[in-house]
């Protein structure tokens, strides 16, 4: 099992955990909604749960519950920048299908 960031994600939960002056790290799971079933849900991570599996990549921590493993493994967090927006991009090899909007996915 494994979660991965890129280099440019890497430096952008860098600066925002600097700026914030604390956090363990960056917490990746998955909420029931929209048309297609799940969204992705991301967050500081200021403490360790004792379900929480830990991945390290470009020195940043990403805490992921046992639960959402099936669902995440294997998945790349990018940060992407078109034009005036930016914003963090799932590549989950575990995606089937995905709504119109980008918003939700199904496994």
């Amino acid at each position: 099992m494994a979660i991965s960031l890129t280099e440019s994600a890497a430096n952008r939960v860098t600066s925002h955990l600097e700026k914030r002056g604390h956090g363990l790290g960056l917490r990746l799971g998955i909420k029931k909604t929209g048309c297609s079933g799940w969204a992705y849900v991301i967050d500081y991570a200021d403490n360790q749960s004792e379900n929480d599996v830990i991945f390290e990549d470009h020195g940043v921590k990403v805490l992921v519950n046992r639960e959402h493993l099936s669902f995440l493994d294997g998945t790349e967090l990018d940060y992407v920048r078109e034009g005036i927006n930016e914003a963090f991009k799932f590549n989950n090899p575990n995606v089937k299908d995905e709504c119109g909007c980008g918003e939700s996915f199904t496994v």
